[in-house]
């Protein structure tokens, strides 16, 4: 974590180098089909919820996560395109989410780094904390399925469906932000963060403002002064 940095990427090249790498790792695994532009991104990647990260080792991009904030007043996401059967009465019911999607990995870095995984999905607990989502959702592959369950205890919700432009179905699944606390952050104490990396992660500046161009983990002034 000491090599590791977070980018919010909203423009320019980085977001550039973000959709060539979603497109690089869905190809390799055969995930998604030809497209000539070599580049994956949708009308998700627009919406005033979102939230698109790139996470560089040594300066290198590694991986990259997408993160949407779903409330009553921003019900968007992924998963309520293809769950909003499931979705929508949680949230007229006053629960909201963080949706995590558009995992990717460099496969190259994935082999030397079979960490990223924990490094790039420590995002998404971080964002249920700022924006104090009591639920995050999962919606992955079917074999993917046990991961999401180890680390976050996750239950499923909603059955296989399919995925537009995607080669395979997706399952649904729903964790509790409190269970992520109680036990993810025991057995993972990396996932912890303070409330300034998640203000510099996930806080819109104000107008005038830059934002922060690299964001350092901080889980590490955590573990110290514990």
């Amino acid at each position: 974590m000491d090599r590791t940095e977070y980018r919010r990427c909203d423009k320019g090249e980085d977001l550039e180098d973000i959709y060539r790498l979603r497109y690089k790792s869905y190809r390799l695994s055969d995930m998604v089909s030809d497209i000539p532009e070599m580049a994956i991104h949708d009308h998700f990647d627009e919406v005033p919820n979102c939230y698109k990260f790139g996470i560089y080792i040594d300066g290198k991009l590694v991986s990259t996560l997408r993160l949407h904030h779903v409330t009553s007043t921003t019900p968007i996401s992924p998963s309520v395109m293809v769950y909003g059967d499931v979705l929508r009465p949680m949230i007229e019911a006053g629960d909201s989410f963080i949706d995590p999607s558009r995992f990717a990995a460099d496969p190259e870095w994935s082999k030397i780094y079979p960490q990223i995984p924990y490094l790039t999905l420590r995002l998404a607990g971080m964002a249920c904390i700022y924006f104090n989502a009591p639920y995050c959702l999962s919606m992955v592959k079917e074999e993917h399925v046990g991961f999401y369950k180890r680390i976050y205890h996750s239950q499923q919700v909603g059955e296989l469906r399919s995925y537009p432009g995607l080669n395979y179905p997706v399952v649904l699944y729903r964790a509790s932000v409190n269970a992520i606390k109680e036990r993810s952050f025991k057995r993972y104490p990396f996932f912890q963060s303070t409330k300034m990396e998640q203000r510099m992660l996930f806080a819109r500046p104000a107008r005038g403002e830059l934002p922060p161009l690299t964001v350092l983990p901080t889980a590490r002034y955590i573990s110290d002064a514990a």
